[in-house]
Parts: structure tokens; sequence; C-alpha cells
């Protein structure tokens, strides 16, 4: 917070064109020092210094802290407050914990395993919605499914198909799913950084996480969560729209 909407903020490009900041690479250092501290024998994968091994004390490396020190740097730098540190705990090869963190909304979501899922100590749970002609469907923006996908069609074949649309974009998209706000949130194309944590709280909250082929996974390249009960008419309706090569690279 301390150096959004700054005016010397440091800011870069990265080899796939997408912004960095100097509040991106301190956050992450932060993030790291903090788990070595606690948890030294632990792995750590975070989006701007990449995969650490686990330490040499005999702790196991099947525990994986996941991190992106600001997930919506691209709002970051142009001082929309829509941006989060997103922090996941994988063990064992499953996501157990999940935590968002909104400083500039004032939210912080979260959720563990078999614990439910929380929005500022305020237990959350997805929309009872059953018909799609009754969901708010929220999204990233429509250039990114032409860049993406084969065809953008089925995309907006689905706005048209449901009650209200917006773009809202990036891990707050799936949050208000979770809170029951949002009734679906679906995305192209995205990392495992991105979505970690939001496969944790999504699904404490009753929901379904999953990519564009149904596979239940926050590695799968692109994201899809529902309130569960509309989550294969989604995909179905979505299913025509193949990935393009270059979006697995």
């Amino acid at each position: 917070m301390g150096r959004f909407r700054a005016h010397d903020l440091r800011i870069e490009r990265k080899p796939d064109t997408t912004h960095v900041t100097e509040a991106d690479h301190a956050a992450e250092v932060l993030i790291r020092d903090g788990i070595q501290a606690a948890r030294p024998g632990d792995a750590v994968l975070g989006e701007e210094f990449g995969d650490t091994d686990a330490g040499n004390d005999g702790g196991s490396s099947q525990r994986r802290w996941i991190i992106d020190p600001i997930d919506g740097t691209a709002s970051y730098v142009r001082g929309v407050p829509i941006w989060a540190t997103l922090i996941a705990l994988e063990e064992h090869g499953e996501l157990t914990v999940g935590v968002v963190s909104a400083p500039a909304l004032h939210m912080r979501w979260y959720a563990a395993r078999g614990e439910g899922a929380f929005a500022n100590g305020r237990a959350i749970h997805v929309s009872g919605v059953s018909d799609l002609a009754d969901a708010l469907l929220c999204y990233s923006d429509l250039p990114s499914w032409t860049k993406y996908r084969t065809t953008a069609q089925p995309m907006i074949d689905l706005l048209h198909s449901v009650w209200r649309s917006r773009g809202v974009g990036d891990f707050l998209q799936h949050m208000l799913v979770a809170e029951g706000a949002a009734d679906i949130a679906a995305e192209p194309i995205v990392n495992l950084w991105d979505l970690a944590p939001l496969l944790v709280i999504v699904e404490e909250a009753g929901g379904r996480f999953t990519n564009l082929e149904g596979d239940r996974t926050a590695g799968g390249g692109s994201a899809v969560s529902s309130n569960a009960i509309l989550h294969d008419e989604v995909l179905a309706a979505l299913a025509p729209a193949k990935p393009r090569e270059q979006a697995r690279t």
C-alpha cells in the first residue's frame, strides 16, 4: 500500500510483456522471508522469483507455498484498487489453504480445507441460482478470449444468455462467486499462482472450480468458477472455444 499510487513507482516489463513493479518484488521477498523463518523445510513457488526447493533441515518437500505478490499489477500501476496478494499452501499435491488479501479494498478472503470460507471474518457461501437466465457472469475481457481461444463466439453467446455480466477480472471475479454476489466467473488464460488460493476459497464456499476443459485444477491454464449448480452448463457452452497453441506457452 505504501507504493500504491506513488508518483515514483518503478515499473518494468517482463518478457511476456506484463508489468512488474518494485512492490511486486518487495512483497514476494517479504512473504518468502516469513515462510523461511517459520517453515524452513517448505518449498515456495512465486510469480517473480520462481521455485525454491525445501530447506535442508529435514522438512518435508510435500509442502509448497504458492505466491502471487500482486495479482492485478496492471490495475496497481494505473491506481485501480482491484489488486491483491495471493497465498496458497499445497500439501502432498492438494491445495489446502488459500488467502486473498486486497488492502486497497479493505478485504481479505481465506479458507482452509474442512473449515469453510470467510471474508473479513464473515462466513461466505455461493449462490443458489439455478438458471443461466438469472445468473451474473464475471469475466476478464473479450479480447483475451479472441487472443487465447480459437474463437470468442461461445463466450459472447454465453454473455447474451445470462441475466447480467460484469468485466471484473483477476481474483475479484472468483471471490464474488465465493460470496454469492456473482454466479459464474471465467477466464481463458491464467497461471497457477493466479488461481491456487481461489480454488480453495471457492470450493470451501460450496462452489466448483475447474479449467475450461472441466479438470479440477488451478494449474490448467484457464479458469471457471461457479456456484456448482451452473458449472456443467457453462463448460458445455464454452467448450467450442478451444485453446490456441500459444495459450499453453
